[in-house]
């Protein structure tokens, strides 16, 4: 099966490719239902055609599932040529409208029908199959059963099924709440995630703590959403995130040819450990690594944002109704994008800055009236960030440039992730930030800091740097600033 991942923008796409994905999904800006996701855009597609170079047989799916009006068609025919530049193998489509103008400007690229054409019948199928298809993207209201069928049914199409991320009570994505509360519609990838909001309750309190308090549609008698109460606020169609990664097999016996993780609007972090340990748990399927070997890299979905978890519609209905309260949330926070390993001369001369100007501060402060050095270093043993303080060469250390995107402590542990092991955590020993720009130590690095991380630790590419996330506490339900 082939595992595909969500990319949101280039760096994403990277990171797919790397922790394991097959193939990964993207949108290009103002045809994309994730209008939120950075999408693709301007030169972006000369970074993309590296990176297909760079991981040969990976594959590049771009959606255009919007509901085109006809100024968007326009749209559409007036970026074809632009379109053309980036290494597409499959567009992944809702309007049947564009087949035909799709078709004839690419006619090497397939055509995947979008799970929100709601495809969940053998005979919708069929007709797909007719117009051109080559890949249904089910609806996520489909169940193994239903699956099965349909590929014994049409054993020649492609079959694609959601294995993981956020779900939503509405057929197939279909939302209308965020609109109507917010303004910002769902079917543009916009939504605000209304359903989920904790709503207060001036009235009934006791009855919605009881967990007794249900809501039933008029026209579908027996069928009741709980509605949850808590501290002072009450969740409604709140659903849990999917998870089938303990269900693999089974998505296979079904004739599953693609496992999709939902997530375009996700963080590299979310993208790499998901993408992870899926492709780790596709690996003990195909006989490649045991099971005990690829458990560690599942056990870590625990440590990337998520909602308690269902597996929706795939093997009963009263399983997908189920819902749940709460943000999406983690302990970790993603802090650093490592990058090349500083090697050489690029290393000495670092190494060499620090010397300098350890030596130049030195200098200054033998040059200072007494008393002016005494209240000099009494200062520096105040703010302490003011000390120059030079590295010094380690056996079998390793300097890598990193991009940090949040706060790291050199006195605080740092955790190392990438696609080769699960975790590795450096005590403040075992590592170094170090400015690049003055070789000399920093204490602490965040977004916008230019910095190196100096570590007894080897790290291959693609590897990623978390710390613990300071604001969050277990079992409480944090603001995220929807």
């Amino acid at each position: 099966m082939e595992l595909l991942s969500p990319a949101g923008n280039v760096e994403k796409l990277y990171y797919a490719y790397a922790y394991g994905a097959d193939a990964a999904y993207i949108g290009l800006k103002k045809f994309s239902l994730r209008v939120k996701a950075d999408n693709f855009y301007d030169d972006e597609y000369k970074k993309v055609v590296e990176l297909k170079k760079q991981f040969p047989g990976k594959r590049l799916h771009c959606a255009l599932n919007i509901s085109f009006h006809d100024d968007e068609i326009d749209s559409l025919k007036q970026n074809l040529d632009y379109f053309k530049l980036y290494p597409i193998d499959a567009f992944i489509v809702q309007d049947i409208g564009i087949v035909p103008l799709l078709q004839k400007e690419f006619p090497g690229v397939q055509l995947h029908l979008s799970t929100q054409s709601s495809c969940v019948n053998s005979e919708a199928v069929k007709l797909y199959k007719q117009l051109g298809f080559s890949r249904i993207v089910l609806g996520r209201e489909i169940s193994l059963d239903q699956i099965k069928r349909i590929k014994d049914t049409v054993p020649d199409m492609e079959l694609e099924a959601f294995c993981h991320g956020a779900m939503c009570i509405a057929y197939a994505g279909r939302c209308l709440m965020s609109a109507y509360l917010t303004g910002r519609s769902a079917q543009s990838g916009f939504c605000s995630h209304t359903c989920r909001w904790n709503f207060n309750v001036d009235t009934a309190k006791a009855i919605a703590q009881s967990g007794l308090l249900t809501i039933e549609e008029e026209q579908r008698k027996g069928e009741k959403f709980p509605i949850f109460e808590g501290e002072d606020f009450t969740a409604i169609l709140s659903s849990k995130d999917l998870r089938m990664i303990e269900h693999l097999k089974d998505f296979k016996d079904a004739g599953v040819d693609s496992l999709k993780i939902e997530g375009r609007m996700k963080s590299i972090y979310y993208v790499a450990m998901v993408t992870r340990a899926y492709r780790k748990a596709l690996d003990v399927l195909e006989g490649k690594i045991s099971a005990d070997d690829a458990q560690p890299f599942i056990d870590e979905l625990e440590n990337v944002s998520h909602r308690e978890s269902t597996t929706g519609f795939y093997y009963n209905k009263a399983e997908a109704d189920e819902t749940t309260i709460g943000a999406s949330d983690s302990k970790y926070q993603l802090a650093a994008q490592m990058k090349e390993e500083i090697t050489g001369d690029d290393f000495e001369k670092i190494y060499e800055l620090g010397q300098s100007n350890f030596k130049k501060f030195n200098d200054d402060l033998a040059a200072m009236h007494p008393g002016a050095r005494e209240a000099r270093l009494k200062d520096l043993e105040i703010h302490t960030d003011r000390r120059v303080i030079p590295f010094e060469k380690k056996e079998g250390w390793h300097m890598y440039s990193c991009v940090p995107l949040n706060m790291i402590k050199a006195d605080e542990d740092i955790e190392f992730v990438s696609p080769d092991f699960v975790c590795v955590t450096a005590k403040p020993d075992e590592f170094a930030l170090i400015n690049p720009e003055t070789g000399t130590k920093l204490n602490w690095v965040c977004d916008g800091h230019a910095c190196v991380v100096y570590s007894k630790y080897e790290l291959p590419a693609a590897s990623l740097l978390r710390t613990l996330d300071p604001d969050y506490v277990e079992g409480q339900i944090r603001d995220t600033g929807r």
